[in-house]
Parts: structure tokens; C-alpha cells; sequence
């Protein structure tokens, strides 16, 4: 199988406004297009695909029921197979709430994934999607299987492109200098936390922001350096507290910069309940830029609420 999505280019000019469903949809295209080795597989964003490249280069697949394939199979083969078979695999999907679409479509699956070894995990944000998405597609090369995700509502919301898009290797990015409290999120919650950041700023708190653009693996050395930095940390994510990503921030951190930390680490999770439908209770089941500002205030000791 030579892969799901690909794309191999380091760069790419889009066009200046397009929805990030119709960006990723361009980048199967040119992928395909360039490399008849590369097929499709799935729904969603291959609008156009299937008259173009004809059945047997874009499949239709089940929801749900390939997962056993993409844990047990395609991630683990090229270690059973002592390095002899290679799966260059991409699997892209949506993670985290979406809006009003109940339990069953607004799940965070990241701290569940962490669990299955032999794939390389990666969370994006706003347009940096589609960047990262050139970066992504390129590994279709090599012999990882990766998982790719996004965040759900963000299919329909528009990059503002003003050029050629390139994307280092980084695991992170730092969205935010500060020197009192670091604030680490991926996917939606970046954006949050920067929304916090500038209401820290008016009362005197300056939040160092990381984006957390690679879950798996984790760049435990640059978080560990931002708190050593700060001296405290806030760890952001939409999933359930149990297991989930801020608790392996926090683990690191412990291990590697306890003697640093002026404050107990603060973490912000959904809550511990399936996503309601109902919009009020939705909105009270996942973290809000309130939040972010009253556990940066507790850190930094201005709070006790």
C-alpha cells in the first residue's frame, strides 16, 4: 500500500480564501496527480476525486469499522516485520467537539491513541493545517504510519492564504512568548489559550502559549525548557482528565523540572461526562477561555478560585 494522502511538495501556492476542506481537498488532488501510486481512501474531502481518478484510486470505506485495520495492522508492521515491510500510511480524521452533533460525534480521541504504539501522532490548529498538511504528506515516503487530526469544526472555516506555505520539522511552536506562566494546547484550544494570553497581559501575567503540534512524539525537552522559563504551568486539552495528554506533560515536567516549579501544575480538561447536545450544557463540558485565565491566575498566585 503506498499510502492514504499524500502530498510531496515542501511548499504551495493556494489561492487566497478557501474553505480548509477544499485546501485538503487540493492536496489529494495534486498528490494524485502526481503519483499514481497514491489512493484515497475514506469521505469527507474527496469531492471531485472519484470522476477524476476513477473506483479504483478512491474507495469508500466504513465509518467506523476499518479501526482494527489502522491499530493492530498498519501501525505495528513495520516493527513485526523487523523493519522489512513499511506502511506509509496517513490517516487523517476530525477530533475534539463539534458543535451540537451530540456524544457520539464530539469525541477527543488523542489520549486514547497515545495508547497504541507504532504510529506518529500530530494535532493542528488554524491554517497552519494546511501547511502542515505539505510537511505530513511528504512522510508518505518513508515507513511511518501516521495519524493526522484535526479539529472537527474547522473543516468549514477559511485560510486566509497570503503566499507559499512552508512548514519546519518542529514539534512545537511557541504562539506566545511570556515569562510567568506556560500554557500548553493543541488543536482548538490553542486559539483559546491565546485569547487567554491577552487578557492575562491587561492584568499584569505574561503566558508563554506552546501549540503542541506533535502528540506522539512528544518534545518533552522545549516544554520542560518554557517551564524552567516560567517556573509554572497550565496544561489545556478538550479530552477527559484521566490519561490524557496534560497528565503526560505533567509526568514530564514532574520528572525533569520539579525544583523549578513556584506553583502546582493547573490542569483544564473536558469534563469526565459523553458530550451533551443541548448548547448550554455542551458549553459547560468543555473548557472556555475563562477557565485558562483563572488557573493562570491560581498559578501565579492572583486567585484562589
Amino acid at each position: 500500500m503506498s499510502g492514504i494522502i499524500g502530498r510531496t511538495m515542501a511548499s504551495k501556492r493556494i489561492s487566497a480564501l478557501m474553505t480548509v476542506r477544499d485546501a485538503l481537498n487540493s492536496a489529494l488532488d495534486e498528490e494524485m496527480s502526481a503519483d499514481p501510486k497514491v489512493f484515497v481512501m475514506g469521505e469527507e474531502i474527496t469531492k471531485g476525486l472519484l470522476d477524476k481518478y476513477g473506483p479504483e484510486r478512491v474507495l469508500d470505506t466504513p465509518i467506523t469499522e476499518a479501526i482494527d485495520h489502522i491499530i493492530n495492522s498498519a501501525a505495528k508492521a513495520n516493527y513485526m516485520a523487523a523493519g522489512q515491510i513499511s506502511v506509509p500510511i496517513v490517516f487523517r480524521g476530525p477530533n475534539g467537539a463539534a458543535a451540537g452533533v451530540g456524544a457520539q460525534h464530539s469525541q477527543v480521541k488523542s489520549g486514547c491513541s497515545e495508547h497504541q504504539g507504532g504510529w506518529r501522532k500530530y494535532e493542528l490548529d488554524d491554517a497552519r493545517l494546511l501547511c502542515g498538511m505539505v510537511w505530513f504528506m511528504s512522510r508518505i515516503k518513508g515507513t511511518s504510519s501516521i495519524l493526522f487530526r484535526r479539529c472537527s469544526w474547522l473543516a468549514q472555516s477559511c485560510y486566509q492564504g497570503s503566499g507559499s506555505c512552508c512548514v519546519s520539522g518542529k514539534r512545537i511552536a511557541i504562539e506566545h512568548e511570556g515569562k510567568d506562566v506556560t500554557i500548553t494546547a493543541f488543536s482548538k484550544m490553542v486559539g483559546y489559550a491565546l485569547q487567554a494570553a491577552e487578557i492575562l497581559a491587561k492584568e499584569g501575567i505574561s503566558a508563554e502559549v506552546i501549540n503542541l503540534r506533535s502528540i506522539r512524539p512528544l518534545d518533552r525537552p522545549a516544554i520542560n525548557a518554557s517551564v524552567r522559563k516560567t517556573n509554572r504551568l497550565v496544561t489545556l486539552e478538550e479530552g477527559f482528565p484521566q490519561h490524557g495528554v496534560g497528565a503526560e506533560i505533567c509526568a514530564s515536567v514532574v520528572e525533569e523540572s520539579f525544583e523549578y516549579l513556584d506553583a502546582p501544575v493547573e490542569r483544564i480538561t473536558g469534563a469526565d461526562v459523553p458530550m451533551p447536545y443541548a448548547a448550554n450544557l455542551e458549553r459547560l463540558a468543555v473548557p472556555q477561555v475563562e477557565d485558562i485565565v483563572r488557573a493562570a491566575k491560581r498559578a501565579c498566585y492572583r486567585s484562589r478560585n
